[in-house]
């Protein structure tokens, strides 16, 4: 099958809802390292219902407001070139868990 290249630079960062139940969900974000070895990353979302997180792992994860940004942890900050590290989480969520847009920054 065909593959996709790495992106060009820096990192990007794919969102997944994993598990979902009545008022909670898991999650999970895969971080992919671009077309050039990183040496630390960071993500950051907009939940825009409500959504929020209590637990995380394999990232550290703060928040304000809607806001989560995640960085990632001693042992998956450095990425190969194409190389993807991934981190998960728990969260509540009222009304609707729609999925948000996650931007990524390499270090």
């Amino acid at each position: 099958p065909p593959t996709t290249p790495p992106p060009a630079g820096g990192c990007t960062a794919t969102y997944t809802i994993t598990n979902q139940w009545q008022g909670g969900f898991q999650g999970e974000v895969k971080v992919t390292a671009g077309a050039r070895a990183i040496t630390g990353w960071s993500a950051r979302w907009t939940f825009a219902n409500g959504q929020s997180v209590s637990q995380a792992w394999n990232a550290t994860l703060t928040s304000s407001g809607a806001t989560v940004t995640a960085r990632n942890v001693e042992y998956n900050g450095r990425l190969a070139a194409g190389a993807s590290a991934s981190f998960g989480f728990i969260g509540g969520w009222t009304g609707s868990n729609a999925r948000p847009e996650v931007t990524c920054t390499a270090s």
